[in-house]
């Protein structure tokens, strides 16, 4: 029987345990709603996927099927088997936070990656050790041969999906980015919920 889904309500974020070998599909169920991504080793939280090492290792700045995104630790913890989505992904840019969105002009307080990780880390009993920079699931940042960076809407279309399996017991955080200034959740820019199965 096909696991059911688990929503990440929009603008928040929510946490599940995972064994080495099972397969976590992220479901953009609405079309243009980026997820951040994190993933922890269960046994050691301070051993988590990393941006910057996973791009050293598949030596690109996007993922393809076959590609394993690696720890801080230089292990493989999440290897993408299928994608459905356009294949466009973010590895570059951090999760939204408070200060991120004073600087975008909020002066009240504004829903941020930063604390749904915290938050659907808490609902498990867990505290992450920090931030990392997560996997930013359908973000669309275009860049340029000057090196020049854009926060696009994305190419998820509804019902879409990226397909990942887990190569160690594990820790999955998501946030359905609440980001509603800039473009990245599409050009309406109102955040949506997102699903996931684990199977």
């Amino acid at each position: 029987m096909p696991a059911s889904p688990i929503a990440i309500p929009a603008r928040s974020g929510k946490a599940a345990f995972v064994s080495r070998g099972q397969t976590i599909k992220v479901i953009n169920t609405h079309g243009e709603q980026v997820v951040d991504t994190w993933a922890f080793n269960r046994a050691d939280l301070t051993e988590f996927m990393s941006m910057e090492h996973s791009r050293a290792g598949i030596h690109r700045l996007i993922p393809k099927v076959g590609d394993a995104m690696l720890t801080n630790h230089r292990r493989p913890i999440l290897t993408v088997l299928d994608d459905t989505s356009g294949g466009i992904h973010d590895t570059l840019m951090a999760a939204c936070d408070i200060y991120r969105y004073q600087g975008l002009g909020c002066t009240e307080y504004h829903d941020n990656c930063t604390d749904n990780l915290a938050q659907g880390m808490r609902d498990l009993g867990l505290t992450p050790p920090e931030t990392p920079s997560p996997f930013n699931l359908f973000m669309n940042i275009p860049w340029t041969v000057e090196g020049g960076l854009s926060f696009d809407p994305p190419v998820s279309t509804k019902g879409c999906y990226i397909a990942l399996r887990a190569e160690m017991d594990l820790v999955i955080a998501f946030s359905a980015c609440p980001q509603d200034i800039l473009p990245i959740n599409g050009r309406a820019g109102k955040p949506t919920e997102a699903h996931f199965t684990i199977g």
